[in-house]
């Protein structure tokens, strides 16, 4: 079957064809590093890490470009409050990026360009702007891009020109000819890191140095565009009027957006003091392993939010206690044959990377396994096992020794087979066996599961479809 993505700059679902055959050419927006990545960062780093991961469990090569912003307003800013260079600074938060990124098994792009590198590429973009009237020289020096040149701005966005300009605020920028224009190129303020230009002494804006690194990187038209929902306007915005008004070529074909993160569904933000770097929730008692988290920011589909709690978490720790749980205890299986869960998990990933859905297949697998494991049949819960490890890898999970996880687990730990309770492993299969017995309408099955549960003091509470919760007594 076809792979569709959801598309933003068509608002729909469309079957995706890259313009290479066997050959994927993907940009994801990166960092600007002048502090430590945090779990937003990991939500949209993981999202697309996936996406590469499927693609090239399809078959395709993936050329993945991820950009590091180097220079910038915050970096300067930072720099100049800790007393040391700009280089210590993004180097120093470039490794840390690195190290957390590792951890959470994000694989590193193919290319990962840095804006300071590409300053050349940066000046002749801006120069052909100005060449082709997209783009003028202001009052203060710097190169601004003149949005009413292009007739499509807008149109990922779906904002009306008119509208941005009675929002946009003249005083801030009288230099600007229109309120909506931004700034290619920034004139040199004293004291400044700046390169030579044909407009004076300067620096790049922000969203001209992602066009010039993709057109350097993957050429006038490549196959998909990702980011972060808050990068849709003005960011991408500005990256297509540039880059489609500079070449007269498509840009990008396919355009993809990971949601929000919400910290106990409120909005995560500084000021809310809700904000929570990667290394710090990785350090912290509650989680102590990164698949744990990996597995959470893959437990909902990649263009919704994602609600970051201690309950979720934990609720990914024991939902990844039961897959370790059923791998663990079995041989390498010789050879094995996908089964209709490989099928499941494919359609899931084809309807636009639907993760939890494919979680979902996984989840099935290890009810399969536990039930060969039950009734003797060794060599078959091997081959499921070698399947579900297949099928995770691909998620970026299930990659440890299961003992090995089992013994990190914090779930494992405190209420897994260390204490006389039912585990939460051993619950959430049961769980699942019960769910899978509804749906077949056994329900003297399904009951007999419950019956079970309650005897141990464990209390369900169902919806019409599944269980959602439960709790012991």
């Amino acid at each position: 079957m076809p792979i569709q993505i959801f598309n933003s700059l068509s608002g729909r679902k469309e079957e995706f064809r890259s313009h290479e055959a066997g050959v994927v050419r993907m940009y994801v927006c990166g960092d600007t590093v002048y502090d430590f990545c945090h779990i937003g960062h990991a939500r949209s780093k993981v999202a697309f890490d996936t996406v590469r991961r499927y693609l090239e469990y399809r078959g395709y090569r993936v050329v993945h470009v991820r950009n590091i912003t180097d220079i910038d307003d915050k970096i300067i800013q930072r720099a100049n409050q800790n007393g040391e260079s700009i280089q210590s600074l993004t180097q120093r938060f470039i490794a840390a990026m690195h190290e957390d990124y590792d951890r959470l098994g994000i694989l590193r792009p193919t290319h990962e360009p840095r804006a300071t590198e590409h300053i050349g590429g940066i000046i002749a973009l801006t120069r052909r702007l100005v060449d082709k009237g997209h783009a003028y020289v202001a009052a203060n020096g710097d190169v601004m891009y003149s949005v009413a040149s292009f007739a499509e701005y807008g149109r990922l966005s779906g904002r009306d020109l008119d509208d941005l300009r009675a929002g946009a605020r003249v005083a801030v920028d009288e230099a600007k000819r229109d309120p909506a224009d931004f700034v290619l190129w920034k004139r040199a303020k004293p004291g400044e890191p700046c390169w030579p230009s044909p407009w004076g002494d300067g620096r790049p804006g922000w969203h001209i140095e992602c066009s010039a690194m993709s057109l350097d990187l993957l050429g006038s038209r490549f196959d998909i565009h990702g980011g972060g929902m808050d990068l849709k306007f003005p960011h991408h915005e500005n990256e297509i009027a540039q880059s489609c008004a500079a070449t007269g070529d498509t840009f990008a074909t396919v355009w993809m957006h990971n949601g929000f993160v919400n910290i106990d569904d409120q909005k995560m933000s500084k000021s809310l003091g809700n904000f929570f770097r990667i290394r710090d929730v990785l350090g912290s008692g509650y989680l102590r392993d990164p698949e744990v988290l990996r597995f959470f920011l893959a437990s909902s589909h990649y263009r919704g939010p994602i609600n970051y709690s201690l309950v979720q978490i934990e609720q990914a720790d024991a939902a990844l206690c039961r897959l370790y749980t059923a791998l663990r205890d079995l041989p390498e299986a010789a050879a094995w044959r996908p089964s209709a869960a490989t099928q499941r998990f494919e359609e899931a990933m084809d309807d636009d990377f639907n993760s939890p859905d494919a979680i979902a297949a996984l989840q099935t697998l290890a009810t399969q396994i536990n039930r060969a494991k039950s009734s003797g049949e060794i060599a078959t819960a091997a081959a499921l096992a070698s399947e579900l490890k297949s099928l995770g890898r691909v998620l970026g999970v299930l990659q440890l020794a299961p003992e090995e996880f089992l013994r990190k687990s914090k779930v494992a730990h405190e209420l897994g087979e260390q204490t006389p309770d039912m585990s939460i492993a051993r619950i959430e299969l049961l769980i699942a066996a019960r769910s899978v017995a509804r749906a077949a309408g056994k329900f003297k099955e399904s009951d007999s599961i419950r019956d079970q549960l309650s005897h141990a003091g464990i209390l369900l509470e169902d919806k019409p479809d599944k269980t959602t919760t439960w709790r012991r007594l």
